[in-house]
Protein backbone atom coordinates (compact mmCIF):
# COMPACT_ATOMS: atom_id res chain seq x y z
CA UNK A 1 0.00 0.00 0.00
CA UNK A 2 1.49 3.35 -0.98
CA UNK A 3 1.77 6.30 1.38
CA UNK A 4 -1.08 8.09 -0.42
CA UNK A 5 -3.40 5.08 -0.14
CA UNK A 6 -2.79 4.58 3.58
CA UNK A 7 -3.44 8.28 4.15
CA UNK A 8 -6.72 8.01 2.25
CA UNK A 9 -7.81 5.06 4.43
CA UNK A 10 -7.17 7.00 7.65
CA UNK A 11 -8.63 10.31 6.54
CA UNK A 12 -12.09 11.04 7.85
CA UNK A 13 -14.89 12.13 5.58
CA UNK A 14 -15.61 15.82 5.30
CA UNK A 15 -18.16 17.12 7.81
CA UNK A 16 -21.75 17.57 6.72
CA UNK A 17 -23.51 20.78 7.67
CA UNK A 18 -27.22 21.08 8.38
CA UNK A 19 -29.10 24.26 9.16
CA UNK A 20 -31.82 24.00 11.80
CA UNK A 21 -34.15 26.42 13.45
CA UNK A 22 -33.74 26.93 17.19
CA UNK A 23 -36.90 24.88 17.72
CA UNK A 24 -35.67 22.02 15.51
CA UNK A 25 -32.33 21.88 17.32
CA UNK A 26 -34.03 21.98 20.72
CA UNK A 27 -36.28 19.09 19.67
CA UNK A 28 -33.29 17.06 18.50
CA UNK A 29 -31.46 17.70 21.77
CA UNK A 30 -34.51 16.57 23.75
CA UNK A 31 -34.89 13.46 21.63
CA UNK A 32 -31.17 12.64 21.90
CA UNK A 33 -31.47 12.40 25.72
CA UNK A 34 -27.82 13.11 26.44
CA UNK A 35 -26.43 11.39 23.35
CA UNK A 36 -24.35 13.64 21.09
CA UNK A 37 -26.41 15.16 18.28
CA UNK A 38 -24.05 13.72 15.70
CA UNK A 39 -24.45 10.17 17.03
CA UNK A 40 -28.19 10.59 17.48
CA UNK A 41 -28.71 11.84 13.92
CA UNK A 42 -26.52 9.05 12.48
CA UNK A 43 -28.42 6.45 14.52
CA UNK A 44 -31.75 7.80 13.25
CA UNK A 45 -30.60 7.99 9.64
CA UNK A 46 -28.90 4.63 9.50
CA UNK A 47 -30.85 2.50 12.00
CA UNK A 48 -31.53 -0.85 10.39
CA UNK A 49 -28.83 -0.14 7.83
CA UNK A 50 -25.60 -2.06 7.42
CA UNK A 51 -23.79 1.29 7.21
CA UNK A 52 -23.96 1.89 10.95
CA UNK A 53 -24.20 -0.77 13.62
CA UNK A 54 -26.67 0.01 16.35
CA UNK A 55 -25.12 1.48 19.49
CA UNK A 56 -26.33 1.87 23.04
CA UNK A 57 -27.82 5.25 23.72
CA UNK A 58 -25.84 7.46 26.02
CA UNK A 59 -27.03 7.66 29.58
CA UNK A 60 -27.90 11.15 30.75
CA UNK A 61 -25.90 12.67 33.62
CA UNK A 62 -28.97 12.53 35.88
CA UNK A 63 -29.51 8.84 35.06
CA UNK A 64 -25.82 8.05 35.61
CA UNK A 65 -25.95 9.81 38.97
CA UNK A 66 -29.09 7.91 40.01
CA UNK A 67 -27.61 4.59 38.89
CA UNK A 68 -24.35 5.32 40.72
CA UNK A 69 -26.35 6.13 43.87
CA UNK A 70 -28.25 2.83 43.58
CA UNK A 71 -24.99 0.92 43.14
CA UNK A 72 -23.49 2.69 46.18
CA UNK A 73 -26.62 1.93 48.23
CA UNK A 74 -26.41 -1.73 47.25
CA UNK A 75 -22.73 -1.78 48.22
CA UNK A 76 -23.44 -0.14 51.60
CA UNK A 77 -26.38 -2.37 52.41
CA UNK A 78 -26.05 -5.09 55.01
CA UNK A 79 -27.23 -7.76 52.58
CA UNK A 80 -23.90 -9.58 52.43
CA UNK A 81 -23.49 -9.49 56.22
CA UNK A 82 -27.04 -10.79 56.71
CA UNK A 83 -26.46 -13.63 54.25
CA UNK A 84 -23.19 -14.44 56.01
CA UNK A 85 -25.00 -14.60 59.38
CA UNK A 86 -27.63 -16.93 57.89
CA UNK A 87 -24.84 -19.16 56.54
CA UNK A 88 -23.10 -19.25 59.95
CA UNK A 89 -26.34 -20.17 61.72
CA UNK A 90 -27.01 -22.87 59.15
CA UNK A 91 -23.50 -24.32 59.61
CA UNK A 92 -23.95 -24.31 63.40
CA UNK A 93 -27.26 -26.13 63.05
CA UNK A 94 -29.15 -23.24 64.68
CA UNK A 95 -31.13 -22.63 61.50
CA UNK A 96 -32.98 -25.55 59.99
CA UNK A 97 -32.09 -25.61 56.31
CA UNK A 98 -34.32 -27.41 53.89
CA UNK A 99 -34.40 -27.46 50.09
CA UNK A 100 -36.92 -24.61 49.96
CA UNK A 101 -34.75 -22.28 52.08
CA UNK A 102 -31.67 -23.20 50.06
CA UNK A 103 -33.49 -22.46 46.81
CA UNK A 104 -34.81 -19.15 48.18
CA UNK A 105 -31.34 -18.07 49.33
CA UNK A 106 -29.75 -19.06 46.03
CA UNK A 107 -32.45 -17.13 44.15
CA UNK A 108 -31.92 -14.03 46.34
CA UNK A 109 -28.16 -14.14 45.76
CA UNK A 110 -28.68 -14.53 42.03
CA UNK A 111 -31.07 -11.57 41.91
CA UNK A 112 -28.70 -9.34 43.90
CA UNK A 113 -25.81 -10.26 41.60
CA UNK A 114 -28.00 -9.52 38.57
CA UNK A 115 -29.04 -6.11 39.95
CA UNK A 116 -25.40 -5.24 40.65
CA UNK A 117 -24.29 -6.32 37.17
CA UNK A 118 -27.11 -4.37 35.51
CA UNK A 119 -26.18 -1.22 37.42
CA UNK A 120 -22.50 -1.63 36.58
CA UNK A 121 -23.31 -2.21 32.91
CA UNK A 122 -25.46 0.93 32.85
CA UNK A 123 -22.43 2.86 34.13
CA UNK A 124 -20.05 1.05 31.73
CA UNK A 125 -18.09 -0.21 34.74
CA UNK A 126 -16.11 -3.43 34.81
CA UNK A 127 -16.21 -5.67 37.83
CA UNK A 128 -12.97 -5.81 39.75
CA UNK A 129 -12.12 -8.92 41.71
CA UNK A 130 -10.05 -8.42 44.83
Amino acid sequence: MSHDQSYECRRRAAPFSLRLTDEERAQLERDASGQSLSSYIKDKLFSGSELRPSRRHATSDADRQAIAQLLATLGQSRISQNLNQIAKLAHLGALPVDEELTADLNEACSQIASIRQTLMSALNMKESRS
